[in-house]
């Protein structure tokens, strides 16, 4: 026995209507979606204000790190380009971020920009990814000489190249995640 089901047809339905007898209105529109969406904008400032701080800690903790890591002889990190790089980058990202935060800071306590939001949320989403590839590049570019030093000698020169290459990538692994934000920031951009 074969038994022909018909394709059944649906009918687009409307937005969910809020409760009529209780007058309460439906979810995601109305007041609740406003409030909802206020919250959910103000929770992302706060998270990347917090990346960003985290970043400029780490970048700073780099920069300081490495620009005292001069021991005499061949244990001087400006005798290697691959830690001149990382010390570079590490000013840079430092500078970055900090002038970030405090941009975000100054927005937050004032609530005025300085610049246009669309033409902040392109600055802020290519600044993070830039200066993200950068410490990651810095990072592992530093990784091989380190690796070489630390078979022949394990000292405090070693030791301290190592602790710069790791505040670099714990860096780029905040920056990495405040690009994200900024990505999705701008994607709910309105270009109309």
């Amino acid at each position: 026995m074969t038994t022909t089901e018909e394709p059944t047809k649906t009918t687009p339905t409307a937005p969910p209507a809020g409760d009529v007898e209780s007058q309460t209105p439906a979810t995601g529109f109305g007041v609740p979606g406003i409030l909802s969406r206020w919250r959910r904008e103000d929770l992302l400032k706060k998270g990347s204000l917090v990346l960003r701080v985290m970043g400029f800690l780490f970048s700073l903790l780099a920069f300081i790190i490495m620009a005292s890591n001069s021991h005499g002889g061949w244990e001087d990190f400006d005798k290697y380009e691959e830690y001149r790089y990382v010390l570079a980058i590490a000013i840079l990202s430092t500078l970055y971020t900090g002038a970030q935060a405090l941009r975000q800071v100054q927005e937050m306590s004032t609530g005025k920009q300085f610049f246009p939001a669309r033409t902040l949320a392109w600055v802020d989403f290519f600044g993070d990814q830039i200066v993200a590839y950068l410490l990651i590049s810095a990072a592992s570019s530093a990784i091989p000489i380190t690796n070489r030093m630390r078979e022949g000698a394990d000292n405090i020169f070693t030791d301290s190249s190592a602790a710069t290459i790791s505040m670099e990538i714990l860096a780029f692994l905040v920056l990495a995640f405040s690009a994200l934000i900024s990505g999705y920031k701008l994607s709910n951009q309105s270009y109309i």
